[in-house]
């Protein structure tokens, strides 16, 4: 006796199709399912490294560079002889260059000039009122000792900013105090490793003879320039100027003169 067998449902998937339409010929219509194309792999993208933090820890105070004690004599004495100056720690003056006399004669021939012609004129005036019907000496007198008084003070004051114009070396960089009137000052400092330039000049005969010129620098990267005039013996500053930037750049000592 055979045991009854379940009945079979057939599998959708795997059962013929069965027509949905006829045409025209009788012919029968099928309907199939769209087939959903594969879906396409795509290429796997290369792992990305994974960045690496690092932490650095920094000292809250930075360590000062260690100075000898014949630097810091050095920039001791520096700070006592030119207290205007801002120089860092460790820095100090190797070489002072101050301009020429010869840029004076202008300002000071000027005031004396001018003080001679009003004693001259004040000595002439009882003379020329007698006869022209000019006010009394005893009413010109004080004005004109006044003016002859603010002549030499200006005459000093131009003499006063023209020395006040000073160019200093260090073992560090370049300082140049300029001074354009009595109450307008400023500085310029550029270090001996930015000098990509140092050069001179002497224009004329009285440039010449007197040893006098200006001197030139040039950095490197903003292109500045700098100038100083009237500077006594230009060839030799410079050439001290020049020795130092190279030392300064090599890691060696820097001296003056």
């Amino acid at each position: 006796m055979n045991p009854q067998q379940p009945p079979v449902t057939p599998n959708p998937e795997s059962a013929p199709p069965q027509p949905v339409a006829y045409d025209a010929q009788g012919r029968p219509l099928y309907a199939h399912p769209p087939v959903s194309p594969s879906p396409s792999v795509a290429p796997s993208a290369p792992p990305q490294p994974t960045p690496a933090v690092v932490h650095m820890s920094r000292a809250i105070d930075p360590v000062a560079p260690e100075v000898s004690a014949e630097v810091a004599a050095k920039h001791q004495d520096s700070v006592r002889r030119y207290p205007y100056l801002n120089l860092s720690e460790g820095e100090y003056v190797v070489n002072s260059v101050r301009r020429h006399p010869i840029g004076l004669l202008a300002p000071v021939g000027l005031s004396a000039f001018l003080v001679m012609v009003t004693a001259v004129g004040l000595g002439a005036y009882p003379e020329l009122a007698k006869n022209t019907g000019l006010p009394d000496v005893s009413e010109v007198i004080l004005p004109a000792i006044m003016l002859m008084i603010l002549f030499i003070i200006g005459g000093y004051v131009v003499v006063w900013v023209y020395l006040q114009n000073k160019f200093f070396l260090t073992n560090e960089s370049v300082i140049q105090e300029i001074q354009t009137s009595l109450f307008a000052k400023h500085e310029q400092t550029v270090s001996l490793g930015s000098i990509e330039d140092a050069s001179f000049r002497q224009n004329g005969i009285l440039q010449s003879m007197l040893n006098y010129g200006s001197i030139r620098l040039s950095t490197e990267g903003e292109e500045t320039t700098y100038r100083f005039y009237y500077v006594s013996n230009p060839k030799q500053q410079i050439a001290v100027l020049n020795n130092a930037v190279e030392n300064f750049k090599n890691g060696r000592p820097v001296t003056g003169l």
